[in-house]
C-alpha cells in the first residue's frame, strides 16, 4: 500500500510510479540489478569514495592549512573555547579590520579536537577524517539522489520508497568519483566544504520528511520536521556560509516539487485571463505558507546574527583576488562574472584541468565583446535558458521535478559564490563546487537516462558511463598524489596557470624554505614581473637579497613594496633591517617606527629596533624595546637574550640574572638562555649554579662550541677548562676567541708544571 504520493505533475498514483520503473529501467544496462539493494549501493559508493582520495592520507599541511590549522592559536588547548565564537576561519578576532569574516567555528572545532587526538599537529588524522566525511556523505547522497529521481512516496508504515535504485546509485557513483572534489578532501581546509555539505544534505532529508504525513486536503508539514531542518541549516552555516542557501532549496522543493506549481499552466492561464487563477490551490494552501513563513523567519534570524558577529563590515580583498570585481564598467564585471560562471560549469564537465589557485593573472579580463571567450557565455546560457524552460514549463512532472532540483542544486548553492551579493575573495575556487556537483550530477544522469531512453546503441552508452567513472576515479587517485606536498601541488599549477604570479611566488617560497635560495631567486623574480605590484613577492625576495648582502637591490624592493602597500608592516620592518645594514640608522628607525604603527602587537620589530638601538649605545631604549617584544610574546628567546647579554657587558650584573631568571621560568628549555644566564652566575662568583647551567645546555645542545669551558676557565679548574676548551674546537676549529684562550691557558699550565719542577 502506498497512501502518500507527491511527485510533480503526477495525475494519478499508479502513472508515477510507471514512469519511475521506466527511467530506472532504461540503466540497467548500465548497473546490474544485483547490486541495487540500498545497503549494498550505499557499500559500494562509500568504497569507491575512499579509493578515490585514499592515496592523500599521509599528505602534509599545504597551501591555506599552514594559516588555518598550523598557526591558527584556537586549535590550542591555551585558547578558550569561547574564543572560537568571537574568532574567525584562521584564528583572527572577526572585530579586527583585517579579519576575511569567514565565521566557521564548527568547523575550527572539529580541528581542535583532531589535534587534541592526534596529540598535536600530525596531518594523518586530519586528512583520514576528510577522506571520511567525503565518504559519509557520498553514502548520504544515496537517499538524497533517490529522493531528486524517485520523489516522496511512502508504504503504510511511513518508510520511504526508493523508486530510482540504478539512478540514485549512478548518480551517486558520479558524484563520489568527481575530480573537483579533491581540494575538499586532500586539503584539510576543505572539511569546511564538507562539513557543509553533510549537514546540507541533513537539512534537506530533514526537511522532506516533514510531507510524510497527510490527510485529505493533501500533504501539510510536521513543525517539528522544518524547524529541525532550519537548525541543520543554522548548523551548516556555521561550517561554511555556503550553509544557509538549503534553505532556498528546501522553499523551491516545496513550492515547484511538493505543491506541484505549474508555470506553464500559471502562464497560460494568465494569458487567457482564466478566472480560476484567483482560486489557485498553492495560494490557499496554508500549510505551504506556514512553512514559507518558518524558512523566511529562520534565513532571515540566520543573517541578522551572522552580521552581528562579524561586528564590522564586509572583508577588504584587493584587486588581485578578483580583479573583475574592481572594474569600472559594470558590462566588464558582468561580462567576466559570467565567464567565471561558464569556468565552473567546465571543470564540472571536464575536470581535467586543476589548480590550487585561479587568481593573479591564471584568467584575464574581457574587455571587448570582440574576445573570443564571450562564446562561453553563449553556450553556458543556451544551456541554462533551455533547462530552465523545461525545467518549468514541460508537461512531464517527472522531468519538471528532476530539472528542477538538478538546477536548484546546482545554482543555488553557488550563489554565495557568484558576486552577485557580495565581493568574493577569488576569481574561481573549485571548493565551492562541493555542492553544486550534486546537481551536476542529477542532470548528467538524467541525461544518459533520456539517451538510453531514444536510442538503440545503449552498450556505447554504457561504456560512456563506465569510461566516465573510471577515468575520473583515476584523476582523483593523480589529484590527490599532488596535494601529498607542497612543492608537487604548486608545480603541478605552473602547466594550468603559467600567468600566474602567484603560482610562481609558491614555488619560490617552497624553494626558500628548503634553503635553495638561487631557485627561489628565479620564481620570485617571475612573480613580480607577471604582477608588479605583487607586494608579498617583493618582500620574501628582498629578503633573501638580504641575506645574500645584495642591500642596495633589496632596498630598492622593500622601499616599492611599502610605497604600493603603506601599510605593509613586514615589508617597512625588513626595510629597516636593510637600512640598518647600511649604516642608515634614522632612515631604519623611522621605517621600524612605521612597521609598529601599522601593527601595533608586533614583537620581531620591537626586536630589531633594540637591536638598532644598541648598536647606537642608546642602551635604555634597547632595553625597553626589547621589554616590549617579551611583553607582546614572552616566548621571544632572541629578545630575552639580548636583554640579559646587554646588562652583563654593562656591568649590571644583579639586573641581568633576575631578567635571566625571569626568561627560563618562562623558557625553562631554552639552552641559550641557559647558557647567557651562567655566565652571568659565573661572573657573579656563583660557580656551582653555574655549573650547573651550564652543563644543562650543553645537555641539551651538545654542539654548540661557544657553551664548552668559559665556566672552569673562570673559576680556576683548569684541567677542566684545558678538556672543554679542546672539545670546543673540536666543534670549531676557526673560533679564533677559543684558539686564543685555549693558547693563554696551555701556556699558564706549562708555567705551572715548571714552576712545580
Amino acid at each position: 500500500m502506498i497512501p502518500n504520493q507527491h511527485n510533480a505533475g503526477a495525475g494519478s498514483h499508479q502513472p508515477a510510479v510507471f514512469r519511475m520503473a521506466v527511467l530506472d529501467t532504461d540503466l540497467d544496462h548500465i548497473l546490474p540489478s544485483s547490486v541495487l539493494p540500498p545497503f549494498w549501493a550505499k557499500l559500494v559508493v562509500g568504497s569507491v569514495a575512499i579509493v578515490c582520495f585514499a592515496r592523500s592520507y599521509d599528505g602534509d599541511f599545504v597551501f591555506d592549512d599552514s594559516e588555518a590549522i598550523v598557526n591558527n592559536k584556537d586549535l590550542q588547548a591555551e585558547t578558550p573555547l569561547g574564543d572560537l565564537w568571537h574568532h574567525d576561519f584562521w584564528g583572527s578576532r572577526l572585530s579586527s579590520n583585517t579579519s576575511h569574516k569567514s565565521y566557521r567555528p564548527l568547523t575550527v572545532l572539529t580541528f581542535r579536537i583532531n589535534y587534541y587526538l592526534s596529540g598535536g599537529f600530525h596531518p594523518v588524522g586530519f586528512h583520514v577524517v576528510n577522506i571520511l566525511l567525503h565518504s559519509g556523505i557520498s553514502v548520504l547522497m544515496v537517499d538524497v539522489f533517490s529522493v531528486l529521481f524517485g520523489g516522496l512516496q511512502y508504504t503504510s508504515k511511513g518508510r520511504r520508497l526508493h523508486l530510482a535504485p540504478r539512478a540514485s546509485l549512478l548518480a551517486a557513483l558520479l558524484f563520489a568519483v568527481h575530480p573537483v572534489h579533491t581540494e575538499c578532501v586532500a586539503g584539510v581546509v576543505g572539511r569546511a566544504d564538507l562539513l557543509c555539505a553533510l549537514f546540507f544534505l541533513l537539512s534537506f532529508l530533514g526537511y522532506c520528511k516533514a510531507f510524510r504525513e497527510s490527510n485529505k486536503e493533501g500533504a501539510h508539514s510536521s513543525t517539528f520536521w522544518v524547524l529541525l531542518s532550519i537548525f541543520l541549516g543554522a548548523v551548516a552555516m556555521l561550517c561554511k556560509e555556503q550553509g544557509i542557501t538549503v534553505l532556498g532549496l528546501n522553499a523551491v522543493f516545496d513550492i515547484l516539487v511538493i505543491g506541484k506549481f505549474n508555470v506553464l499552466e500559471i502562464v497560460q492561464k494568465v494569458l487567457h485571463k482564466d478566472k480560476s487563477l484567483e482560486n489557485l490551490g498553492m495560494l490557499r494552501n496554508g500549510g505551504l505558507l506556514f512553512r514559507m513563513t518558518l524558512l523566511t523567519s529562520g534565513g532571515a534570524g540566520m543573517l541578522y546574527v551572522r552580521w552581528r558577529i562579524m561586528g564590522t563590515g564586509p572583508p577588504a580583498f584587493t584587486e588581485v583576488d578578483n580583479p573583475a570585481s574592481f572594474a569600472d564598467s559594470m558590462l566588464v564585471r558582468a561580462v567576466n562574472y559570467n565567464y567565471y560562471y561558464s569556468l565552473n560549469a567546465w571543470l564540472l564537465l571536464c575536470p581535467w584541468w586543476l589548480c590550487f589557485d585561479w587568481s593573479m593573472g591564471c584568467i584575464p579580463l574581457i574587455k571587448s565583446i570582440s574576445d573570443w571567450r564571450v562564446i562561453a557565455l553563449a553556450a553556458l546560457w543556451f544551456c541554462l535558458i533551455g533547462l530552465i524552460c523545461q525545467a518549468l514549463c514541460s508537461e512531464d512532472g517527472h522531468k519538471r521535478r528532476i530539472l528542477t532540483l538538478g538546477l536548484g542544486f546546482l545554482v543555488i548553492p553557488f550563489l554565495p559564490a557568484s558576486n552577485l551579493f557580495f565581493r568574493v575573495g577569488f576569481v574561481v575556487a573549485e571548493r565551492v563546487l562541493y555542492l553544486p556537483s550534486v546537481g551536476y550530477c542529477v542532470l548528467l544522469t538524467f541525461g544518459f537516462g533520456a539517451l538510453s531512453k531514444h536510442t538503440k546503441k545503449k552498450k556505447l552508452i554504457a561504456a560512456v558511463v563506465l569510461g566516465i567513472l573510471f577515468i575520473n576515479t583515476l584523476r582523483c587517485v593523480l589529484r590527490s598524489g599532488e596535494w601529498r606536498s607542497e612543492e608537487q601541488l604548486f608545480r603541478s599549477a605552473l602547466s594550468v596557470c603559467p600567468l600566474n604570479a602567484k603560482v610562481h611566488y609558491n614555488i619560490g617560497k617552497n624553494l626558500a624554505d628548503k634553503g635553495n635560495q638561487t631557485a627561489a631567486i628565479r620564481y620570485y623574480r617571475e612573480a613580480v614581473r607577471l604582477n608588479p605590484k605583487y607586494v608579498h613577492a617583493m618582500n620574501n625576495l628582498g629578503n633573501i637579497l638580504k641575506e645574500r648582502n645584495e642591500l642596495q637591490e633589496a632596498e630598492e624592493l622593500l622601499s616599492l613594496a611599502v610605497q604600493i602597500q603603506p601599510d605593509f608592516a613586514a615589508a617597512w620592518m625588513n626595510l629597516g633591517i636593510v637600512q640598518n645594514s647600511l649604516k642608515r640608522f634614522e632612515a631604519a628607525e623611522q621605517s621600524y617606527r612605521t612597521a609598529i604603527k601599522h601593527r601595533r602587537k608586533y614583537p620581531d620589530c620591537y626586536y630589531n629596533l633594540g637591536r638598532l638601538y644598541a648598536d647606537l649605545n642608546r642602551h635604555v631604549d634597547a632595553l625597553n624595546a626589547w621589554r616590549n617584544a617579551t611583553v607582546l610574546k614572552p616566548e621571544h628567546s632572541l629578545a630575552w637574550n639580548n636583554m640579559i647579554i646587554l646588562l652583563d657587558n654593562t656591568g649590571n650584573l644583579a639586573q641581568a640574572e633576575a631578567v635571566g631568571r625571569e626568561a627560563l621560568e618562562l623558557i625553562p628549555n631554552d639552552h641559550s638562555l641557559m647558557f647567557s644566564l651562567a655566565n652571568v652566575l659565573g661572573k657573579s662568583q656563583k660557580y656551582k649554579e653555574s655549573e650547573a647551567l651550564f652543563l644543562k645546555a650543553i645537555k641539551a645542545n651538545p654542539n654548540a662550541a661557544s657553551y664548552h669551558a668559559v665556566l672552569y676557565h673562570r673559576w680556576g679548574h683548569l684541567d677542566l677548562a684545558k678538556k672543554h676548551y679542546e672539545i670546543s674546537l673540536q666543534l670549531d676549529p676557526t673560533a679564533s676567541g677559543t684558539k686564543e684562550n685555549y693558547g693563554l691557558l696551555r701556556r699558564k699550565l706549562e708555567l705551572m708544571q715548571k714552576k712545580a719542577v
